[in-house]
């Protein structure tokens, strides 16, 4: 993993240089085989299995997915039997190659609707004051310098008795090293934009690229936590995971689906879910 600058606390041109960045990415996750949507066509599901033991039943429900990008976790909890989903995502490529594929399953606005617009002022964007579920997936929070402004956006948007539900890369991760995982060598209390200038996308390294400058920060648990609960919200459980969905270290084996470190290996929690609950 490539080293980043350290910047103020919330850089000029953030977001336009984020959005420049996911909007150019945008073709090479459609055409990839990282995303393979020519598979969730055939099989439109690609949710993790702690992710729908968490939830639960969405038969009959509404859901609503902050920072969708293209729609398949969204369109996952359709095939799960959500009435209605909702995506939204701030690039504009992303969202009209999240319709694109809602589409080709066969599902209209009514059922799968999906609106660009910044994750802060989603209440004035989405096309419902409230929904039974909140949902954000994993690799969103990094992207947001303010976890108490997403986390007081996200809670009005939870109707009553909704929930809102949350998986997501662990912060301890960010913090070790990127060989073996075992020694802190980074700050895991960073306040600091970390800036990064990296070509080609997760999905695709050797992708030729040319928006490559991003914006990211990084939010502990308590931080995560504590601004939910400030909302008024009652957390139900935190739950943390061995398991990985890319290889975060370079010693990861893939197992049953998921990046693992290798059997013996001390383990450490990889992912953390949460379920907040509004009365």
């Amino acid at each position: 993993m490539t080293t980043p600058t350290t910047s103020a606390s919330v850089p000029e041109g953030w977001r336009e240089d984020n959005r420049a960045m996911w909007d150019e990415r945008v073709p090479v996750h459609v055409a990839g085989e990282y995303y393979d949507l020519d598979g969730f066509r055939a099989h439109p599901d690609v949710l993790r299995d702690f992710e729908t033991a968490e939830v639960g039943d969405v038969t009959g429900k509404s859901l609503l997915h902050l920072q969708c990008h293209l729609g398949t976790d969204t369109l996952s909890w359709v095939r799960r039997g959500a009435a209605r989903v909702v995506g939204l995502d701030f690039s504009a490529p992303a969202v009209e190659a999240a319709r694109a594929l809602a589409a080709g399953l066969g599902h209209g606005p009514e059922c799968a609707a999906f609106v660009t617009g910044d994750v802060y002022d989603a209440a004035g964007t989405v096309p419902e004051p409230s929904y039974d579920i909140v949902y954000t997936g994993l690799g969103a929070l990094c992207w947001l310098p303010d976890i108490r402004r997403w986390a007081e956006t996200a809670a009005s948007l939870v109707a009553p008795g909704g929930f809102l539900y949350l998986a997501e890369f662990h912060p301890l991760t960010e913090s070790l090293d990127d060989e073996t995982g075992t020694r802190v060598v980074r700050d895991y209390f960073r306040r600091e934009a970390a800036v990064w200038e990296e070509p080609g996308s997760y999905a695709d390294r050797g992708a030729a690229t040319v928006h490559n400058r991003s914006v990211e920060w990084q939010h502990t648990l308590g931080d995560v936590v504590s601004a939910l609960a400030a909302t008024g919200l009652r957390i139900e459980f935190l739950h943390e995971h061995d398991v990985s969905l890319f290889p975060r270290f370079e010693n990861f084996e893939v197992r049953d689906g998921y990046h693992r470190f290798p059997a013996g290996h001390p383990r450490i929690p990889l992912i953390y879910s949460l379920k907040a609950t509004k009365g």
